[in-house]
């Protein structure tokens, strides 16, 4: 290598690294290990505005959810769909009766959506949405799209037990 091509080597620019993707861009095509079971991420759903995504895991036939939220600290909660039905959309209850445990009100807000692959809503819409927590800390949330409710009961989960490997090969959305 000559003079010029060691000079040129020293004044060139090193390429920015490689910026690292956070929770909130997992989605179809990465891994999450969640609770030592490790599932595949196959849809997510995102809030931008309350800074929270809903990923859909998938581990062979089973099924889960996982709500990672940005607050003070990033926060997960495992959840499993339930089969229930509610009659109206204005007529969700303060608080609900589940196989003898009593889930309370903690918060509802109505707010825009967005979707990336399969997912309990096809699309992207105004989405309601009812947390609840029971006494002995066991959590339960309500969906409410284009006319269609969802039921999920579930738990918190320390974040020490959600890890995330994501596919290399996936674009970006």
């Amino acid at each position: 290598m000559g003079l010029f091509g060691r000079i040129r080597g020293i004044m060139k620019r090193p390429e920015p690294p490689i910026a690292e993707r956070s929770v909130f861009e997992a989605g179809p095509g990465d891994v999450c290990e969640v609770s030592m079971v490790t599932y595949q991420v196959t849809g997510r759903t995102s809030n931008q505005r309350r800074r929270t995504t809903l990923l859909t895991l998938q581990d062979g036939s089973d099924i889960r959810y996982l709500l990672v939220e940005d607050r003070e600290a990033i926060a997960y909660s495992l959840y499993t769909a339930i089969d229930g039905r509610l009659d109206s959309f204005t007529e969700v209850p303060m608080t609900l009766e589940l196989d003898g445990r009593v889930f309370h009100l903690e918060e509802q807000y109505a707010d825009y959506i967005t979707t990336v692959g399969k997912t309990p809503f096809p699309r992207p819409g105004e989405q309601s949405v009812w947390q609840y927590q029971s006494d002995d800390r066991k959590l339960m949330r309500i969906e409410w799209l284009d006319g269609r409710f969802m039921l999920y009961e579930g738990e918190d989960i320390l974040p020490a037990d959600a890890r995330f490997l994501f596919g290399a090969g996936r674009a970006q959305d």
